[in-house]
């Protein structure tokens, strides 16, 4: 199908982005010849660049060359050498998400919204519905591990999408069912740190589900709850309350996988569902790719069946085996950055190995969140035995006075726990952490900045 008939040649500026490689990807599919420019090199974007795209290092305005149309991730400031050279030019310049609601045109759409848990969500619903053989389009903001993409062209009807609301770019979006996982005081700056803006922004994403189509929503979630008598569409809600339409019952961890039942109150059935996946948080994410996976009538089996063999998405609860002098250890690897999402996985770690001692490696994202959620950081990562405290993670945000990791590694420690530590160079994490593997069982790395890169270090100086 052609979507965009006199486009030939489609530009991304910050393709490397989770949310913009995918796009790219598809389109790529589609038959489009598709360029894109970024700061940074990546092994997802040495991939799409075998797979056909011109990937440019560095911004210049000659990497816009003959191209129709200019895709700009909300990372890109707006003084940009190619943006600037589109504008002069007169080329088209449109935001990520204003592509993606344009290639859901012309598929039966599905989009996952809310602050935590959208990528595992999306991915869990797009598995499920690859289990049913209806081989559906996705993109999620992660590499899903079974097929180590974050985006595929499907041969189905579906298009299952991440729709994200850090920069309010998901109100271009008009899906037939939307997901509403939870709503957080995350990503407050670009909504000038009003809670109730943040608020506003879901339910005109809601409206925009059209007078057909439904909603998923966690209504044990109290600021879903909130917003739920102002939005007119149809609503199906889940959660433990009695009163979901899909209720959550019996959950246990046993034998590396977690268990639960679901009450289907609307057509009073009960079901049984396991999950690789340990934590509260994903059977909530489970519950919503099932609540979604009934409504659009897929067989139980088939549900079952993609949950169980969901092997989860890369940087989320992402687990390796690592020696240490033919010591095996657990290393993992999660994207969280958000208080509540750090007490996730430290809950989920603690879940699967209740008597092993964690160390963390935790690289804070935006000076303004950490200024905003400071005590938050402090209260819930002194949860761990050990922590190592990396620089935060500018995100191109300008240093607040007074918040920096100096400062929440001393907090830390007024309360009482003394292994706590703070590092300047990534490099010099790993003669830390060989002085003190006798102290731990678990290591975690965890953020969304560059934290993934000690990983990797982590990973290649100790791979099984």
């Amino acid at each position: 199908m052609n979507f965009f008939k006199k486009i030939k040649h489609i530009h991304f500026v910050g393709i490397g982005g989770a949310g913009m490689i995918g796009i790219a990807r598809l389109l790529l599919q589609k038959g489009y010849k598709v360029s894109g420019s970024d700061i940074h090199e990546s092994y997802e974007l040495k991939k799409i660049k075998k797979e056909g795209v011109k990937v440019f290092l560095g911004h210049s305005k000659l990497n816009i060359k003959s191209a129709n149309l200019i895709v700009v991730s909300s990372a890109i400031d707006k003084k940009n050498p190619e943006i600037l050279e589109g504008i002069k030019n007169g080329i088209t310049i449109i935001p990520r998400a204003e592509m993606l609601g344009s290639i859901m045109q012309g598929y039966e759409s599905i989009a996952i919204a809310g602050s935590h848990g959208k990528t595992t969500t999306t991915s869990m619903i797009a598995k499920i519905f690859s289990s049913a053989d209806l081989s559906p389009t996705y993109v999620v903001g992660g590499k899903v591990l079974s097929t180590d993409e974050n985006s595929d062209l499907g041969k189905g009807n579906y298009l299952i999408a991440e729709a994200d609301e850090s920069d309010g770019s998901f109100s271009h979006l008009n899906p037939d069912v939307a997901v509403l996982t939870n709503i957080d005081d995350d990503h407050l700056v670009h909504y000038d740190n009003n809670f109730e803006n943040l608020l506003d922004a879901f339910i005109k994403f809601s409206e925009n589900v059209p007078f057909y189509g439904y909603m998923i929503m966690n209504i044990d979630d109290k600021n879903i709850k909130k917003i739920a008598k102002r939005i007119s569409r149809k609503q199906i809600t889940f959660g433990k309350t009695k009163k979901a339409d899909f209720q959550i019952l019996n959950t246990f961890y046993n034998n590396g996988l977690q268990n639960f039942d679901i009450n289907d109150n609307q057509r009073n059935k009960k079901y049984s569902f396991s999950i690789q996946q340990p934590g509260v948080h994903n059977i909530f994410n489970a519950t919503a790719s099932i609540a979604v996976s009934i409504e659009e009538g897929l067989p139980i089996n088939a549900i079952k069946k993609g949950l169980k063999e969901f092997t989860g998405v890369g940087r989320r609860y992402e687990k390796h085996e690592i020696n240490f002098d033919l010591n095996k250890k657990i290393l993992i690897d999660d994207y969280g950055h958000h208080p509540i999402e750090i007490l996730s996985n430290i809950n989920a770690c603690r879940e699967e190995f209740p008597k092993k001692k964690i160390c963390m490696i935790f690289q804070p994202h935006r000076f303004s969140r950490t200024a905003q959620l400071f005590d938050d950081f402090v209260k819930i990562l002194k949860k761990v035995d050990s922590l190592i405290l990396l620089d935060i993670y500018a995100a191109s945000e300008k240093p607040i006075k007074g918040i920096d990791s100096r400062t929440i590694v001393e907090s830390i420690k007024q309360l009482g726990h003394k292994d706590t530590l703070y590092v300047k160079n990534h490099s010099d994490v790993i003669e830390i952490i060989n002085s003190k593997s006798n102290k731990f069982d678990i290591l975690i790395t965890q953020g969304a900045g560059s934290v993934s890169s000690v990983c990797e270090l982590i990973k290649n100086k100790w791979k099984k």
